[in-house]
């Protein structure tokens, strides 16, 4: 074959792939228009044919004009996009690969005597793309590049009577502050942390396990015993320095794959001896004969909390029964998996506070998601607080029962010593996305803040962060205790409430009053199901971390543009007015979605430095109403159970409509809202501003499988931070699997370790025989997508430098 026919065969493919590209842009701008979206796509597919003829006819006006192209849309993705790279690349991949393509003598061959002139064309405006992108990686306009105060002192002081080397508590003070004063490992060694040992559990998920089976346990740690829980609700001590195995307790957890979660993030411990740390203010601390004045408070997904003798794993025989608390108990319905204590309670000197996570979105006929005071060493029940119940501080007689569906708590709880007052975050009443059944009683407490008595469950204050929740934005996270210095030198105890909504309320934690401003804000129009209504306001705090408050088909993403002309289609026919837009048969676009702003692992704070480190999420979902018919009828079949997700269909048995829920995806199955979809971020306290924030995580280990560039881009995660008197943040969590470590003071990172498996849990960091260490554990997520895997890893300096 001569060079001319290869030429012409080159060309004529060539012409024949952009016809194909310019028909499929054709017909899917044309459908975005029609819905009132860009025009862009309808433009290109005309461009695109005219240049595929052009081609045909050996014209190098298709150069000249293909080059237009280029330069129109590298215009037009500035315009939309700015300087952010990952939200142009779908805007450029496609027409700069073809653009290249086009430049190569074997298609350019034969073409006429203009072609020198139209090639130098072309490349300078796929060049100017290219300088576009480049520019872009270097300044994104999601990132926000300030600096918090000063680094900390060298010399920190030990944090809430704690023990600076210690972790007792889940969030490290039961006020949790997730703060440590350690400094062995600081900003300018970290670099050189190493594996010092690493904790098999031994677990994985098997076939009688939930789809949400999750590792998302921080260890405790007090003197030379480290205490964690795992996925099957096993408790071991461990020793610290280590990790070796002393003793360990199976609760015989009866397990099940209609379980919602199948998952322990921590336990809580109390020592007698020092409940005046912990309770200051308490008259009548518990110093009662017992035969476990040390003990661990382990808490079990079947609905029930076990008290285990901390020094050598066996059962507190005078706590409850045998050492074992049935929380199923004055409950209205008790089947398996009903009822799950998640989160690690409270433990004040006196009382053992607890709540727990109920099925979301299954039937009107669930458990209470009552909270629960108990004594810290018999096990009796002290008080009730009943989020459904007319009076909430009712304690059901005989044949009675706590109030069915009653909003739950299912984080982690807080507690001020000082003032003896525990702060419950709660959800809404499920089913969670339909609420024409629910009275004015049962929504008082739902999605809210509630400050109680931790000795007597009488309410103090309270709430209500989401009014009329049908978006499942509950409280998501342990509220946490900081003192704030105001601008006129005043120091207020605070308490800082992250939700879902991308709301951070701050307010007085002895009366609830706000400290950083609230209002109500107008929510969008839009009907509500029949049946149902829809709040005309929802409060909004002026500390709000939602990156995007309102979308539009310019935020929209794929790995190319077509799927990403796909997502902006689907975007425009859904329902979306903005946040709270209801629910819907149509199907409703919930931004901030399900995964919410904030999740469960919390925040950071060091008051000494009035900052805090957060962690903040941007996915949407989509919500879908199902209306009930022969398929999807009013109550189940005998025996009916969960599906063992949050996600998919959900049943909500005894409302109007099932409902769908799910990511919004692009049919490619990545996020159709362009990246960031994960931040880290540093707010100072004294102004309540965020002063730096960075995008976290590579698509390296998610996304369907699809491998992008192993570049920062901003991934959802779930767990928490901690920072350390060092000027360290650390934080896993991330779809990748990484532990990370960045600067409190400007948010650079600094150090990564690659996890053998998924780190969606919380680190923690304590010192033992004079070395520090910072641990996490790598077990993955099962509805997450992340790796599974069974380790417990502990880092350090090697000897030479950490002394």
């Amino acid at each position: 074959m001569s060079a001319q026919a290869q030429g012409s065969g080159f060309r004529i493919f060539t012409a024949v792939i952009t016809t194909i590209i310019s028909l499929a842009l054709l017909v899917g701008g044309s459908w975005l228009a029609s819905l009132g979206g860009s025009l862009y796509y309808i433009i290109a597919g005309i461009v695109l044919l005219v240049c595929a003829v052009l081609l045909w006819r050996r014209s190098a006006a298709a150069l000249w004009l293909y080059g237009v192209l280029m330069l129109a849309t590298a215009v037009w993705g500035l315009w939309e996009a700015g300087s952010d790279f990952w939200a142009l690349v779908p805007r450029f991949d496609i027409l700069g690969l073809l653009g290249i393509w086009l430049l190569i003598p074997a298609v350019t061959r034969g073409i006429d005597a203009r072609l020198k002139a139209s090639k130098v064309f072309l490349s300078a405006t796929l060049a100017f793309a290219i300088a576009v992108l480049v520019y872009s990686i270097f300044n994104d306009p999601q990132e926000i590049n300030g600096s918090l105060t000063a680094a900390q002192p060298a010399q920190a002081q030990p944090v809430d009577g704690i023990a600076p080397g210690d972790w007792p508590a889940y969030g490290r003070s039961q006020a949790g502050t997730r703060y440590s004063p350690l400094t062995q490992i600081n900003d300018s060694n970290v670099k050189d942390l190493e594996v010092a040992w690493t904790f098999h559990t031994g677990e994985f998920k098997t076939d009688n396990d939930s789809g949400e089976t999750t590792n998302e346990v921080t260890p405790i740690k007090i003197g030379d015993n480290m205490y964690i829980c795992t996925t099957h609700q096993v408790l071991v001590a461990l020793d610290p320095a280590t990790g070796k195995e002393k003793w360990k307790f199976d609760p015989k957890l009866v397990s099940d794959p209609s379980f919602q979660h199948l998952t322990c993030r921590g336990v809580a411990y109390y020592d007698q001896a020092n409940t005046e740390e912990f309770a200051t203010s308490l008259k009548d601390v518990a110093q009662a004969p017992t035969s476990c004045p040390r003990k661990v408070l382990l808490p079990v997904n079947d609905g029930r909390l076990f008290a285990i003798n901390a020094d050598n794993g066996e059962r507190c025989s005078d706590f409850a029964e045998n050492g074992e608390l049935d929380l199923k108990k004055m409950q209205p319905y008790t089947y398996p998996g009903a009822l799950m204590p998640t989160s690690p309670p409270v433990v004040t000197g006196t009382t053992v506070v607890i709540a727990g996570s109920t099925t979301d979105n299954f039937s009107v006929h669930e458990p209470s998601g009552a909270i629960r005071g108990y004594d810290v060493n018999t096990g009796a029940l002290k008080w009730v607080f009943d989020t459904g119940a007319e009076d909430p501080n009712a304690i059901p007689g005989p044949g009675q029962t706590l109030v069915n569906n009653s909003p739950n708590a299912w984080p982690p709880l807080a507690y001020d010593a000082k003032i003896d007052m525990v702060y419950i975050p709660t959800g809404n009443p499920t089913p969670d996305i339909w609420g024409g059944n629910r009275t004015p009683v049962m929504e008082r407490y739902a999605s809210a803040i509630v400050a109680l008595n931790a000795s007597t469950g009488k309410l103090a204050w309270s709430f209500q962060t989401t009014h009329h929740d049908l978006w499942d934005m509950d409280v998501p996270a342990q509220p946490t205790l900081a003192d704030v210095k105001t601008p006129a030198g005043d120091t207020v105890p605070a308490v800082y409430v992250p939700t879902k909504a991308g709301n951070m309320f701050v307010f007085d934690r002895r009366d609830g009053k706000p400290i950083v401003p609230v209002t109500e804000m107008p929510v969008p129009e839009g009907e509500a199901a029949p049946g149902d209504w829809v709040s005309p306001t929802q409060p909004r705090s002026a500390l709000n971390l939602t990156p995007i408050q309102t979308l539009t088909d310019k935020n929209m993403w794929g790995a190319t543009m077509f799927d990403q002309l796909m997502c902006r289609v689907i975007f425009k026919r859904l329902n979306y007015n903005g946040q709270y837009t209801p629910p819907s048969e149509n199907g409703t676009l919930v931004f901030p979605g399900n995964l919410g702003v904030f999740e469960w692992g919390g925040i950071s704070v060091n008051s000494d430095r009035q900052i805090a480190l957060m962690n903040p999420m941007a996915l949407p979902f989509v919500s879908k109403l199902i209306p009930r018919g022969p398929n999807n009828p009013l109550w189940p079949e005998e025996g009916a159970k969960g599906s063992g997700t949050e996600t998919g269909i959900q049943p909500q048995y005894g409302v109007p409509y099932g409902v769908e829920i799910n990511a919004f995806l692009s049919p490619l199955g990545l996020p159709c809202k362009a990246p960031a979809w994960g931040y880290v971020a540093g707010v100072d306290l004294k102004t309540h501003e965020v002063v730096w924030r960075k995008r976290i995580g590579t698509a390296r280990d998610s996304l369907q499988g699809i491998q992008l560039p192993p570049m920062k881009i901003g991934v959802p995660m779930l767990g928490g931070p901690i920072s350390t008197a060092g000027n360290l943040m650390f934080i896993a969590g991330t779809q990748d699997n990484y532990l990370r470590a960045y600067d409190v003071t400007n948010g650079d990172l600094l150090w990564q370790a690659r996890l053998p498996a998924g780190g969606q849990a919380t680190p923690m960091t304590y010192e033992s025989n004079g070395k520090q260490y910072v641990v996490i554990m790598a077990g993955g997520h099962g509805s997450f997508g992340t790796k599974m895997g069974d380790s417990l890893i502990a880092y350090a300096l090697p000897d030479s430098k950490g002394k």
